[in-house]
């Protein structure tokens, strides 16, 4: 007797990841002190403040920084701090996307894998502005309504009460030559 004729499937609409992406980039951004800077004495960035917007088969990261310039200026007798606020769009294309969703249920989140970070600042070549280089990663996530296909048991779920599994352990060596730093969630 085949188990094939058994076997029962039915189809079921669920919320899942149906889409997933990444996206690391670099930007120069410029800053203009109110007076012409002598040397840079720190940069860094603060206050990222992000959300994901649904765009077609793309997420889009809608955002904004505070870039802060710590300088000086006047031959190095004076210093100041400037800030200057940035918006930013960052457009991360789906690497996976399940075509069978209902694009009507699609919700996006994003989240910074590495936030908005000053690499570099340097003195413009006209000396009156300062340009920022700055490195940043999102990683973002579609999750819809879509329809999955699952085995059902003609007998419901008390046909699995009285079934046992045994795990053979003979190999359990098997697992020692593996590198732990290979197991990182970004693999996933």
């Amino acid at each position: 007797m085949s188990i094939d004729k058994d076997l029962q499937t039915r189809e079921i609409y669920t919320k899942a990841v149906c889409g997933k992406g990444r996206k690391f980039s670099q930007v120069t951004n410029t800053v203009t002190p109110p007076h012409a800077p002598t040397s840079i004495l720190g940069a860094w960035i603060i206050n990222n403040q992000y959300e994901a917007v649904k765009s077609g088969e793309n997420v889009e990261v809608v955002g904004t920084y505070d870039i802060n310039i710590w300088y000086s200026y006047n031959k190095n007798t004076k210093t100041d701090v400037a800030k200057e606020t940035i918006s930013y769009v960052e457009v991360v294309g789906l690497s996976f996307l399940d075509k069978r969703h209902k694009p009507i249920t699609a919700e996006v989140s994003a989240v910074a894998t590495q936030e908005p970070n000053c690499v570099e600042a340097s003195i413009s070549s006209r000396g009156d502005s300062v340009i920022v280089r700055v490195e940043r990663e999102f990683k973002v996530e579609m999750i819809a309504e879509t329809k999955v296909c699952v085995v059902v048991s003609a007998n419901g779920c008390n046909d699995f009460d009285d079934k046992h599994v045994e795990f053979d352990d003979t190999g359990s060596d098997d697992y020692e030559d593996l590198d732990p730093d290979l197991l990182d969630d970004d693999l996933n």
